[in-house]
């Protein structure tokens, strides 16, 4: 099935999963990082383009502070720079928003570190 992943088909289709749980939405960079620091998931998925900090600094500063979170990076862009800066920011894996759910559910679990 092709997906896309927006914040609340993404939250959708990690609550009908029993293995995982949906701690907290962000709706840009800086409130994701805030977040990330408040609630202290096992992953946080992030998207590559938030307002107010990009992703990829959301994502290294969530890395610097609490460097057992794993975060998994959705992108619309396919440019590969993109999902470099956010593997270099600290990302564990990369996906297009249109990738397969089953590739999101993977990357979560960590199961299967796709690239984009």
């Amino acid at each position: 099935m092709i997906a896309r992943f927006t914040r609340e088909g993404s939250a959708a289709l990690l609550n009908e999963q029993s293995d995982l749980e949906v701690a907290g939405q962000a709706g840009n960079g800086r409130e994701a990082v805030n977040l990330a620091y408040r609630l202290g998931p096992d992953v946080v998925v992030m998207d590559a383009a938030m307002p107010l900090m990009a992703g990829d600094e959301a994502t290294r500063q969530i890395r610097l502070h609490l460097p057992n979170v794993r975060v998994v990076a959705l992108s619309m862009f396919e440019e590969a720079d993109m999902a470099e800066a956010m593997r270099q920011a600290g990302a564990e894996a990369c996906l297009l928003k249109t990738a397969p759910s089953d590739e999101l559910l993977a990357a979560i679990r960590g199961t299967r570190v796709p690239r984009v």
